[in-house]
């Protein structure tokens, strides 16, 4: 009986084009996944060169907006900020086919690149419990891969019912 409930909750919401419907896995085009890979690298690439800019600077404090200003024209900085744009256009464009629950977690292996080039190019030390947490990532973004790409109805199956079928609904038929 609870599926039966569900299934008329689902197209209370849905409407007539959602019956018999199921999430399907959808594929991804090679795009999409080229997409995705330049979300997961442009974040860790962005981040390292600001942070790469930065330490080649003197300190700079928020009382001092023009040593700021400065610091944008700085190639390593301009670099990082070039890329986090880049990565921006290519999140919004990722959203426009998929859910956020999935481009989230199927971006997250960026964790793990930012963590490779922390390491090995910025010479930072990371510890045990960081590269834990990177492998559970890891394990998470396995899962996510393998649900579908868009949980939800398309916005057309959504749309009110139209005044006939109100009228066909009333009547029983």
């Amino acid at each position: 009986m609870g599926g039966r409930r569900a299934a008329s909750a689902l197209l209370f919401f849905c409407g007539k084009g959602c019956r018999g419907r199921r999430m399907t896995h959808h594929r991804l085009t090679f795009n999409q996944y080229l997409i995705l890979a330049f979300v997961s690298v442009s974040v860790p690439l962005g981040d390292a060169a600001l942070s790469r800019g930065m330490k080649s600077l003197p300190p700079i404090s928020a009382g001092h907006p023009l040593s700021l200003i400065g610091a944008v024209f700085t190639p390593w900085i301009a670099l990082g900020i070039a890329l986090l744009i880049g990565y921006f256009a290519s999140y919004l464009t990722a959203l426009s086919w998929a859910d956020l629950t999935f481009v989230m977690p199927a971006t997250a292996l960026g964790n793990v690149f930012l963590a490779l080039l922390a390491h090995f190019w910025l010479r930072e030390q990371i510890s045990l419990m960081r590269w834990m947490g990177i492998v559970l990532i890891t394990v998470g973004v396995a899962f996510v891969a393998r649900g579908p790409v868009n949980t939800t109805p398309p916005i057309s199956a959504l749309a009110a019912p139209t005044p006939e079928e109100l009228d066909a609904k009333g009547a029983g038929r």
